[in-house]
């Protein structure tokens, strides 16, 4: 059996019948070896990270770099920026200058041209030479060189000035010495991008190269950054100044405020600090604060951007979670456990610099930070100082502290809609038992009448009009949202009751689009109790469903207190004053006047609820509107006003007090 299945098979040709052998395809003939700066050329992306604009500009970056670790070495004070008509771009700085004596291990050449024209070749791969760098592979400058349709060197050291030329990274010429100079040192690097790499249209932008200039003068306070741009390269739309000086004693906390801008703040400090260069732990620098927009970090290593992040923004994470979880302990606020890192930098701007020994990067382009030790350095840095800050000014920590746990509390929430609509995307849609829905399926005309009590609820159902009113009615007063976690406010089923009526989601999930009623109406009896009843509502539709009040949406339906009747002729007064003014303009001669006080809207027939407050010819409904265009104004109200601290009503009161009328209630 097995033979027959042997001489079955069919021997399957690996190649032509008459074809070559392919072992003569592949020979030591067909092996390349790239030498010098031609593998840079060949394969650009691997260096640079392709030949687009980002990676055209990675060019300046790599340059600018070499000059700011003299700086921050303490061997530069000032670096000039000049970006010429010519498309030139110049580097200037007043450091220690590219050594120019003969290389032992390459004879002929002098460091200087080793440097430019060899991969791996430089000062920073022994820490004896720079503490801290952002340049650690050897191949920044000599990169630049490579993809350069020239570049020049000038180096001026020992009151001597010397200059070498290269084209496409290949010198033209020994290095070369030009002569004596006084009062000066350091390197000038001049080049221009080759346009066979980036193409003919590639050509440096001054907005990007200003910016890129000024946040490195953040980043090392110790460094004046001067700017120059020939002016016919700045377009008339662009607000970039020609020429500009760049020094920054703040440093991080500078660049933040800088970059927030009028951003409204949720507090009102900067936590901001630095800590020493101390050798083996380097240094760091961090600003923070936090306000009502996306949150953002820019990070820096070495003064060299790491916009992916990487390990010591980790470690700042560590340390603000960790420390508003103490402070939350501390003070008694059981809520703060529920907070994790994405809740504390959601809304958080912040600028972080770290100084450290042979930092390792993912890729040559350095956009991550990969050494494992600078979580632990930048959180031991920052946390010490920032459990003193949040301690020093309670004010502002109980408010940072509150802030954040409504984010986590609004992450839980979505999660929570999340799974709710997973599990129901294919039930039919449940409307709560107690509504009373109108029989008009489309949005357009409808009301949803929201009544207190079931009895007002019976009254309400029978005085609607049925077509385009719908009536749901609350059993006493609802969850007070202002001080309540989202655990409560998600098992309140009166709430959800009301969630699910509307049809719309809430928060993040809220959809104007999917609002089943046109007009959502507050109807609660016209005493303190009702009045108490319609803030709690208006409360929970400002936390919950903000859209729904700023689209004009919401409002609030005025019952009559009194009916007034003397004879034939019947009025309804809203309050004591409306009573007395009634009393006297609509009733004339002796006859007595008949004033019954409805104790609540259950006690009204259904014809005068109608009559009174839900038929839109004879009714008053006052709109709900967010007066003031400064939300976190208005979140801080009504934060003091209904949250849970009633220290915060009682100042409220105190301040307030002189203004308010005689209450006759």
């Amino acid at each position: 059996m097995a033979n027959k299945r042997r001489e079955n098979l069919k021997e399957v040709p690996t190649r032509p019948r008459g074809a070559p052998s392919a072992d003569s395809d592949y020979t030591a003939d067909h092996i390349e070896v790239l030498e010098g700066l031609e593998p840079v050329r060949r394969r650009p992306g691997m260096y640079i990270g392709g030949t687009d604009e980002k990676a055209l500009h990675h060019l300046f970056a790599e340059v600018i770099d070499n000059s700011m670790d003299e700086a921050v070495a303490g061997h530069a004070s000032w670096i000039e920026v000049v970006l010429d008509a010519d498309g030139y771009l110049t580097v200037t700085d007043n450091g220690r200058g590219i050594p120019i004596d003969p290389h032992p291990k390459f004879p002929g050449k002098s460091a200087l041209e080793v440097i430019m024209t060899t991969l791996h070749a430089g000062g920073k791969f022994d820490s004896k030479v720079y503490e801290t760098s952002g340049g650690l592979h050897g191949v920044g400058i000599s990169v630049v060189n490579a993809l350069s349709e020239e570049l020049i060197v000038e180096v001026a050291r020992s009151r001597k000035l010397y200059r070498q030329v290269f084209k496409r990274g290949l010198a033209q010429s020994p290095l070369a010495n030009v002569g004596d100079v006084h009062n000066r040192r350091g390197t000038v690097i001049r080049f221009k991008p080759d346009t066979e790499i980036f193409g003919r249209s590639a050509h440096f932008q001054p907005a990007r190269l200003f910016k890129m200039a000024r946040s490195k003068a953040y980043l090392f306070s110790g460094v004046e950054i001067r700017w120059r741009c020939a002016q016919e390269l700045i377009e008339e739309k662009d607000q970039t100044p020609g020429e500009a000086t760049f020094h920054f004693p703040g440093g991080l906390k500078d660049y933040l405020t800088d970059a927030l801008g009028k951003e409204r703040r949720v507090i009102d400090d900067v936590f901001a600090g630095r800590t020493h260069n101390n050798g083996k732990h380097g240094a760091v620098e961090w600003a923070v604060t936090w306000f009502a927009g996306d949150g953002f970090i820019n990070s820096y290593c070495n003064t060299v951007p790491t916009p992916e992040g990487g390990t010591h923004e980790a470690g700042l994470r560590y340390a603000l979670l960790r420390g508003l979880k103490a402070y939350g302990e501390l003070t008694g606020n059981k809520k703060a456990s529920l907070i994790t890192g994405d809740d504390v930098l959601t809304s958080a701007g912040a600028m972080l610099s770290v100084f450290i020994r042979e930092p390792e990067f993912v890729g040559q382009t350095k956009d991550k930070l990969a050494t494992n030790e600078a979580t632990r350095v930048v959180e031991n840095a920052v946390r010490d100082q920032f459990d003193h800050w949040l301690t020093a000014s309670p004010n502002q920590a109980n408010k940072l502290l509150e802030w954040v746990i409504d984010r986590a509390e609004e992450r839980l929430r979505r999660r929570q809609e999340k799974d709710v609509a997973r599990k129901t995307a294919v039930r039919k849609l449940r409307l709560p038992g107690k509504l009373a829905d109108c029989a008009t399926s489309q949005a357009a005309g409808t009301e949803l009448f929201i009544v207190e009590g079931d009895s007002a609820g019976g009254s309400a159902k029978q005085a609607r009009a049925r077509a385009t009113q719908a009536v749901l009615p609350l059993r006493g007063k609802i969850l007070n949202v202002a001080n309540a976690g989202r655990d409560k406010l998600a098992a309140n089923q009166q709430l959800s009751d009301l969630i699910q009526a509307l049809g719309c989601g809430t928060r993040g999930s809220y959809r104007d689009s999917d609002l089943r009623y046109e007009k959502v109406v507050i109807m609660t009896d016209a005493d303190v109790d009702g009045a108490h009843i319609a803030s709690l509502l208006i409360t929970f539709f400002y936390r919950e469903m903000p859209e729904l009040i700023t689209n004009g949406h919401l409002y609030l339906a005025v019952p009559p207190l009194y009916r007034l009747s003397q004879g034939g002729k019947t009025v309804y007064a809203r309050d004591d004053r409306h009573k007395d003014e009634l009393i006297a303009s609509e009733f004339k001669g002796r006859g007595k006047i008949e004033i019954g006080r409805f104790k609540g809207l259950g006690e009204m027939l259904p014809a005068q609820l109608k009559e009174t407050t839900m038929a839109p010819a004879n009714r008053t409904l006052l709109q709900v509107r967010i007066q003031d265009v400064d939300q976190l104004s208005t979140k801080e109200t009504i934060d003091r006003l209904m949250g849970n601290k009633p220290e915060a009503r009682f100042q409220f009161i105190q301040d307030n007090a002189e203004f308010a009328e005689d209450l006759d209630v």
